[in-house]
């Protein structure tokens, strides 16, 4: 039997019904309680909502929306027109698309009002039939993300410059590292290579152009590297140039480089040595054989410091010292047509001569004694032995190449050599002069003249040659300048 509950409690529950099913007024609170709640919950969100209706106008926004959309009243009004100030629909509108199809679409929109980036999710809102009723449209302000990406991409470009310059360096310096090796510095102490070295004490602290002067193979470059490193460029790059070392052809963009596309072979952007010495110094070797059709830029450069690469319009600045250096009298090109006077003025503004080594020889021993055991060491032997006889002829050979020659000379030495005992070969001990047992060369007693131009020559070297005056050659060697000057002529003593 079923038990059936009192009268009094189906009352009870009649009434608690009647309550639930015919109290509107509780409904409606509780619906805008919910409402209210669900305001709260959108307001917090960091991102704007808007429901658009199918014909495109805006139903309802929550707070966020307006603040990223700070213009009129946004509700009722179509939403191109009211976010994007336009007559029709945004391209690849996504509203319209959800519309459409009822998937959900992305779109990424710079405003033309503010001209700031938005992200739009557009989530289609179906009726119980899949019809698509409304579409709910998310927006985020994103421009501080797109100025990050720009930033980034104009950092990578910039980083991806930094590499190709680090490694044109690194191709440079590769070709560079035999001649960094071979010396560690300035080797000798006369009074001529002094001297040469208090001029470069004047001049490396300024920015002035040098012009170094010398026969092939005195060390220009290593004048050229001791005034850079005595400068307070000395922390960037020392780029060296030999022009006689490149087709004519090719100087143009090995100094300045040149844009893709600017000759037949040009793939790629190539920066020129100019640019990679951006804040150190430029070594211009053989500037003589720079050709004439080039000197004009290169003259603006010296002038402007600014240049165009080849195939390019665009005037590219460079913060350079320019040092450079020749084994040529350069008037005597300026003569020949070669070289451009304005050229030559220009670059004559501290000029240096690096005596040849016949006029230093106090120097050779020292040199001598530097490169044996730097040469014995590579190779892997030990010779700590030079003979006095071999020393001696070594000093009264006039070295025609200089201090290459004589370099080259005692690495080959150094290579031949059977024990710890310095020994010549034969082919090289046939170019110098015999000494008789006085030790002296029999060249040097030959004539007279021989003996007063060295006399002479030491002389102007001790002092710089400097000829008049109390500190002068003429009164070391106590006679009159006019006569000294004369006996020069005669002798065929020039400074080089």
């Amino acid at each position: 039997m079923t038990h059936q509950p009192p009268y009094e409690e189906l009352e009870q529950r009649i009434k608690e019904l009647e309550k639930e099913v015919f109290d509107p007024q509780q409904a409606e609170q509780e619906v805008e309680g919910e409402r209210k709640r669900m305001d709260v919950i959108l307001s917090a969100l960091n991102t704007g909502l808007a429901l658009i209706n199918p014909d495109l106008t805006i139903a309802w926004v929550n707070p966020q929306t307006e603040k990223i959309l700070p213009w009129d009243e946004l509700v009722g009004k179509v939403c191109y027109e009211a976010a994007a100030k336009r007559d029709e629909p945004c391209e690849g509108c996504g509203a319209l698309k959800a519309f459409s199809d009822g998937q959900i679409h992305e779109t990424v929109r710079q405003s033309p009002v503010d001209e700031k980036w938005h992200h739009i999710v557009s989530v289609p809102i179906k009726d119980e039939s899949g019809t698509v009723v409304n579409v709910l449209e998310s927006v985020t302000d994103i421009t501080a993300i797109k100025q990050a990406e720009r930033d980034r991409d104009r950092a990578m470009k910039e980083l991806e410059a930094l590499k190709d310059q680090l490694q044109a360096e690194n191709i440079y310096l590769k070709e560079e590292i035999q001649t960094v090796q071979g010396f560690k510095g300035i080797v000798g102490k006369s009074n001529p290579l002094l001297y040469v070295l208090s001029k470069v004490e004047q001049v490396a602290e300024t920015d002035s152009t040098v012009l170094i002067q010398g026969e092939t193979g005195v060390g220009k470059e290593l004048i050229a590297r001791a005034i850079h490193q005595a400068s307070l460029r000395s922390g960037r790059p020392f780029v060296k140039v030999n022009c006689a070392a490149m087709p004519s052809q090719l100087i143009e963009s090995e100094l300045f480089g040149h844009e893709p596309g600017a000759f037949t072979g040009a793939n790629r952007l190539r920066r020129g040595r100019f640019e990679l010495s951006e804040g150190g110094t430029i070594f211009l070797d053989e500037i003589s054989e720079i050709p004439l059709e080039l000197q004009a830029k290169l003259l603006g450069v010296l002038q402007e410091k600014k240049f165009e690469r080849v195939g390019s319009m665009k005037t590219l600045s460079v913060d350079v010292r320019i040092i450079v250096a020749t084994n040529r009298y350069l008037t005597d090109e300026i003569a020949a047509g070669r070289f451009r006077t304005d050229l030559f003025y220009r670059l004559n503004v501290f000029p240096i001569t690096v005596p040849p080594l016949r006029n230093r020889r106090d120097d050779i021993p020292l040199l001598v004694e530097h490169f044996v055991p730097m040469f014995a060491k590579r190779i892997g032997k030990t010779i700590d032995q030079i003979p006095q006889p071999v020393m001696e002829r070594l000093v009264a050979y006039d070295w025609p190449g200089n201090v290459r020659e004589l370099r080259n000379v005692i690495e080959r030495a150094s290579i031949t050599c059977p024990g710890p005992v310095l020994r010549l070969p034969k082919s090289i001990e046939a170019n110098l002069p015999e000494l008789n047992q006085a030790g002296e060369s029999q060249s040097d007693l030959l004539t007279l003249d021989e003996m007063e131009r060295r006399h002479i020559l030491k002389a102007l070297e001790t002092t710089g040659w400097r000829i008049s005056g109390d500190k002068g050659a003429a009164k070391i060697l106590n006679i009159n300048p006019s006569t000294l000057r004369n006996r020069m002529k005669k002798l065929g003593l020039k400074k080089t």
